[in-house]
């Protein structure tokens, strides 16, 4: 189904991709940004999954930011909604077979990190997965990637390097910090945040990290943005809602926004996919 995706989405636009967006709960606005933009929903494309989780728009747009040619994933779709470890990276595999060198991957996060704040963005430096599965389980394609992938610098750093000086143009905080993920769909109790505080992770949330894996699987340059959507449990004395995650995402939207669009065109995309 990766290859009848591929050519409906060719068919549908002139568009083609260097770079590719993933846009998490509540983040969805910057689709907005784009130019010459081509709105495909999911729905529509053949295989691919449909997002049902609140805060998810579920549709691939495909234009411009600048003189640069983007797809934007605006919504997701999850291991906990009952998808499969090959329907969660479905997008980033299609995405890839279009010719994106390049993928940005942005989610809500809950903060274990006591330096971190609520409305924060955060850029992931590693990742733990905890979500008992691997999106390259099974028997391997050559032609999409090595059967034992490097994940040494899962998040590019030249990347990370040009991230910090765009914010500290734009005056944005950015911390930077690893990136747990854990299946869902419940949040974590407090002593899962202390377990995770302990084996070094600084956020925590349900995604990112199966579509990270595959992407590294492709050969694409990773950057992966979190937005602090709320402290993670027991370190503040409240619980935790997604409509806390959601309002925040709506009070962070123009930051990251601003930020995207600026850091966008300086990105130099990977070196192409060889094609077997």
């Amino acid at each position: 189904m990766i290859e009848e995706a591929r050519q409906y989405i060719e068919n549908s636009t002139d568009v083609r991709p260097v770079i590719g967006v993933v846009l998490g709960s509540g983040l969805g606005a910057f689709a907005a940004e784009l130019t010459e933009r081509v709105d495909l929903p999911y729905s529509e494309l053949p295989g691919w999954p449909g997002s049902t989780a609140v805060g998810h728009a579920g549709r691939l747009i495909l234009g411009k930011v600048g003189d640069m040619d983007v797809a934007v994933m605006a919504g997701r779709v999850h291991l906990y909604e009952g998808y499969s470890p090959a329907q969660v990276t479905f997008g980033v595999r299609v995405l890839g077979t279009l010719g994106v060198r390049s993928m940005v991957f942005t989610n809500a996060a809950g903060g274990i990190n006591q330096s971190l704040t609520r409305g924060g963005l955060v850029l992931i430096s590693d990742h733990i997965n905890l979500q008992c599965s691997n999106p390259l389980a099974g028997p391997n394609d050559d032609a999409l990637g090595p059967r034992f992938p490097d994940m040494s610098e899962a998040y590019s750093a030249e990347y990370r390097a040009i991230a910090k000086a765009v914010a500290a143009e734009l005056s944005i905080p950015l911390a930077e910090g690893v990136y747990a993920a854990v299946l869902g769909p419940s949040y974590e109790t407090p002593a899962e945040i202390r377990y995770l505080r302990a084996i070094g992770a600084d956020l925590v949330g349900m995604s990112t990290a199966p579509e990270v894996i595959v992407a590294n699987h492709m050969g694409m340059k990773v950057l992966g943005i979190s937005c602090v959507t709320n402290m993670a449990a027991g370190i503040l004395a409240q619980k935790i809602s997604h409509d806390e995650v959601l309002e925040t995402g709506a009070m962070v939207r123009d930051t990251l926004v601003r930020f995207l669009r600026a850091l966008l065109p300086r990105l130099e995309p990977g070196p192409p996919r060889a094609r077997s």
